[in-house]
């Protein structure tokens, strides 16, 4: 792969910008990490050379280019003013803005603002992209269904090093960039970690100069907005493109149809031809992702569907059908207008397959429209591999691998063989879930009916990888082999494929062939039938003539085959699925976990097997955040404190220059700027409170926050559990005993529950039930604040993190992939509790034993503790006996919570037997808080630890 640091100006030969013209143009250029404006303008200097680095990530050698710039392509540079972008927000207000012209109002300001910023963002991005192509560069291309991006507007010029003139210049329009920043809403565009892990390697890949693109599909309604009622949780439509986007361009000349049902016609010379069916166009929308302090923009290409004008029934809808008039284009718009539609339904999980492979098929077709364009006439497909890799950020974009096999059989005309090769060589996947509920599969059926040729390309996948493990393994032990088969196969509860089946067949009648072999008898019986080699024998006369005697008794040849079928005799009571994550395991040249346990239990647990086949495929990969959205830029305040006493501002793309801080720890300057800062974002957190719940809390409080998504494996229940039982020993004490006890605390909840998720919105309910009954006690006072913050996404996140003091990531160990939130609160500094569960490993170890607050069970304890639980062996501890009677006693209101309580509770049973241990590390989890309120009543010595342990620093 190649990087692109722009180290010097660079052109674009293509652009109009370059003209001989006295015309200038106002853009963005970097030079010894300053940023600059430039203006282009004819010029008589002498000609420039300019030196682009290109870097190799598998050897990691560097090349140097030269080439000469012609002499009008000389740059003329100078530090953009406020003035400067002053003028370009007017111009925008005036000439662009999709707003009346009689106000400046905030929300055309910003995007005003956006317009402006977005202007020298398509100066970078085309240069960049320019760049991509004239060198040819290998190109990583991230697929994701979701991207959680949060705000750009603060990103963007924060990245563009350009933060202050933008300040001043909105403050002469008579804006706070502030206010005006705040009216951006947040793309809805993903949901939890996995959307903001993609989000972060854009960022992170821009800044590091890897040429890589990301693509994703364009949700006009997002997942939901959340609202709390007294209900719980109400889910209404997003509606961030209500008022357009700025940062998007739409391309209407890229777009490429996506096809689905239809059939599949075979050639004479064995060729496919998938014809017929729906189709549909998907149409890109392109955002502009700037790395900081570099001009490498790179891209995020997101798909629309339509489909043609032609196929509005204008007929229909005069005759008066206006349901049937705009049926097909409705059909094909819908396929973006949800992420993660309720897949209850069987249209539901068309849609969801439809969704999957509009990504797939369309950015495809688009990746290879660009190597066909790279290489000229002279295409050579063996080199994809060289030029293209795909990242398959989970199991959601796995049809990739089918669909590029598809594009270069069925199309490009290559062999099975060769395509399958070259799949295997381009395609790699990160696996986020061992959760079996979220290791995608999809029903044979469904897809057959919706994709036949791709159907077909994955039954092949499957046979190739049987014929692999019979070659790698044999098939001696059939038991053994079955048992393989079982945990390997891409297609579950499905019959074996014909060759196979021949090939077991014939390895069974083999020993039929010579009788000797099948008789019982000792060595020396052996031998001399060896001796007597083509002589008849009684014994096998005697088997002839019994078999002849009755004609009932099946030959060898049948008995063997009727052994076989039964062996692996499909299950009519059971579905027959296709296994998205075994096929990413197969197709794929690297398998990824996201933290150091979950890559272990990957190898160990959920894709043994596969470990055993191909031990080189397997690696970890660590989850991370960028350090830019989520200190430099989030948090003011601490990052002038670390600069501050760093003495550069390296550490914003280097974090180990952190571990500089330590030689400072026992500075009680240092030590006071600190608590100051967090003082200071502790009181925004509070404001910001009451704005969205009505809530007031003190901010001399612990603020203490669990937020993510609702799920019963993250345990917001151990969470809201606890705090029960912290409110009900309260109760029983006087105010006196109260305060002498108890630390007061404002704990913080934030997080959606799927639509579909009954449990997960059980949970929702019952936080919002004891946050209104604690809230409202005059006893407890300030002792005690519970609030939980509706529609949690990026820019809420950007609030509560730097207010922080304690975070929960109390996921049931084992279960929780990596975790990024946990990295994201302990930049800020703020202490975690949690489980040896995901990235809560290595952050442990890097923040030093006494800044982790550790409890609960470990990773490989918890299937002996189920075990025990079905046997009935399991004692629950009296204090969760307590608190669930308490619940039940209705203090919390006249929900019925016996559901939620019940699921506790049993030995066995779906939705029974505490199946994520709430009750196993309910003790460990209270007492652990308790010495969460004894380090807390001196802050001095906590930040005294942070400092000295390198709190900060993570992978």
């Amino acid at each position: 792969m190649a990087a692109l640091p722009f180290s010097t100006t660079c052109r674009h030969s293509n652009s109009p910008l370059h003209h001989n013209s006295k015309t200038s143009f106002i853009g963005f250029s970097q030079r010894n990490n300053i940023w600059q404006l430039f203006v282009i303008t004819k010029s008589n200097s002498r000609r420039a050379i300019r030196k682009l680095c290109v870097k190799n990530v598998t050897s990691d050698k560097k090349q140097e280019l030269e080439e000469p710039l012609n002499e009008q392509d000389t740059f003329n540079e100078f530090v953009p003013d406020s003035a400067s972008i002053a003028s370009s927000i007017k111009f925008h207000a005036e000439f662009t803005s999709p707003f009346s012209p009689e106000k400046f109002e905030l929300n055309k300001a910003f995007f005003a603002t956006a317009e402006s910023v977005r202007d020298s963002l398509i100066i970078n991005w085309n240069a960049t992209n320019d760049y991509y192509e004239r060198m040819n560069v290998k190109q990583a291309y991230y697929m994701s269904m979701e991207y959680l991006q949060g705000r750009a507007l603060l990103n963007a010029i924060g990245n563009l090093q350009l933060s202050g003139p933008y300040a001043e210049a909105l403050r002469k329009l008579g804006h706070n960039l502030e206010d005006v920043a705040n009216k951006e809403p947040d793309a809805a565009l993903g949901n939890g970690g996995l959307g903001r892990l993609a989000s972060c390697f854009l960022d992170s890949l821009a800044t590091l100069n890897y040429p890589a693109w990301g693509y994703g599909l364009r949700y006009k309604y997002g997942l939901f907005k959340q609202h709390i009622t007294k209900d719980g949780q109400v889910e209404v439509a997003e509606n961030w493109l209500e008022m357009g986007n700025p940062w998007e361009i739409l391309k209407n000349d890229v777009s490429y149809p996506v096809k689905f049902y239809g059939e599949v016609i075979s050639g004479p010379n064995g060729s496919k031809q998938w014809v017929g069916g729906e189709n549909i166009l998907a149409v890109a929308y392109d955002v502009p992702i700037p790395g900081y302090k570099t001009r490498t923009t790179i891209n995020l290409r997101l798909w629309s569907t339509k489909v043609s004008p032609e196929e509005f029934d204008l007929q229909a809808y005069n005759s008066g059908d206006h349901a049937k008039a705009y049926a097909v284009m409705k059909n094909a718009e819908k396929i973006c207008y949800v992420l993660y539609p309720g897949d209850e339904s069987i249209d539901g999980k068309t849609l969801r397959l439809k969704q999957q492979y509009t990504l797939c098929s369309a950015s495809l077709q688009d990746i290879f429209a660009r190597f066909e364009r790279r290489l000229g006439k002279r295409v050579n497909w063996d080199t994809l591999p060289d030029k293209v890799v795909v990242q398959m950020n989970d199991t959601h974009p796995t049809l990739c691998i089918p669909e590029i096999i598809r594009i270069l059989v069925d199309v490009k005309g290559l062999s099975w063989e060769k395509a399958w090769n070259i799949t295997k060589r381009t395609v790699a996947y990160t696996n986020h879930t061992i959760l079996p509920e979220a290791l995608e599969k999809w029903s044979l059926t469904l897809l057959q009916d919706l994709l036949p040729r791709h159907m077909e390309i994955i039954r092949k996948i499957d046979e190739e990888l049987i014929n692999e493990i019979i070659s790698e393994y044999g098939i001696d032990d059939l038991d053994l082999f079955q048992q393989r088969l079982k945990k390997m196969r891409i297609l579950e509860n499905i019959e074996l494929p014909n060759s196979v089946m021949e090939l077991l067949s014939i390895t069974e009648e083999t020993p039929a062939v010579d009788p000797v072999k099948e008789i019982d008898v000792d060595d020396t019986d052996v031998k001399a039938t060896e001796k007597e080699d083509g002589d008849d024998d009684d014994d096998y006369e005697v088997v002839e003539e019994e078999q002849e005697e009755d004609n009932e008794e099946p030959s060898v040849e049948e008995d063997t085959s009727n052994k076989i079928e039964l062996k692996f005799k499909v299950d009519p009571k059971l579905p027959m699925m296709v296994r998205m994550a075994n096929l990413c395991v197969v197709g794929g040249f690297s398998v990824n976990g996201v933290a150091e346990i979950h890559s272990k239990i990957v190898k160990e647990e959920v894709f043994d097997e596969f470990y055993k086949l191909w031990p080189e495929k397997f690696q970890n990969k660590t989850n991370g955040v960028t350090p830019r959205r989520w200190i430099r830029f989030c948090n003011p305040d601490l990052s002038k404190i670390i600069t501050k006493w760093i003495g550069t501002e390296d550490w914003v793309t280097d974090l180990e220059k952190l571990a500089i801080l330590r030689k400072f720890a026992d500075n009680e300057d240092l030590q006071l700027e600190w608590i100051e800062a967090k003082r200071r974002n502790k009181i925004r957190v509070a404001s910001f409170l009451k704005e969205k719940t009505g809530y007031v809390v003190n901010p001399n409080a612990m603020f203490d926050v669990q937020v993510k998504r609702i799920h019963e494996y993250k345990r917001q229940l151990l969470n809201i559990l606890g705090i029960v039982y912290r409110y009900k020993k309260m109760k029983e004490l006087s105010a006196e005993e109260r305060k002498d006890m108890f630390v007061p605390r404002v704990c913080i909840f934030g997080g959606k529950a799927f639509a579909t998720y009954v449990q997960a919105k059980r949970i929702v309910k019952f936080i919002t039930d004891v946050g209104a009954t604690i809230n409202s006690d005059p006893e407890i006072g300030d002792l005690l604040k519970v609030v939980f913050v509706p529609d949690y996404n990026v820019s809420v996140a950007e609030m509560l993190i730097p207010g922080s003091e304690l975070s929960q990531h109390i996921s049931t160990a084992g279960m929780e992939a990596s975790g990024t939130s946990n990295m994201k609160f302990a930049m800020n500094g703020c202490i975690v509790i949690g489980t040896l569960d995901g990235a809560n490993v290595e952050i442990r170890e890097e923040v030093g034993e006494d800044n982790f607050f550790l409890f609960g069970a470990r990773a490989q304890e918890i299937v002996g503790l189920r075990k025990e639980r079905v046997e009935g062996k399991f004692v629950p501890d009296p204090r969760f006996e307590e608190v669930k009677a308490y619940v039940r006693s209705g203090v919390f209101g006249p929900y019925n919570y016996e559901e939620l309580m019940g699921s506790l509770e049993g030995n066995e049973g779906y939705g029974r037997a505490d199946y994520f241990l709430v009750g196993k590390d309910f003790p460990s989890y209270l007492e652990c808080q308790e010495e969460v309120d004894k380090a807390y009543h001196d802050q001095k010595v906590n930040v005294i630890s942070l400092l000295r342990n390198k709190t900060y620093i993570f992978i």
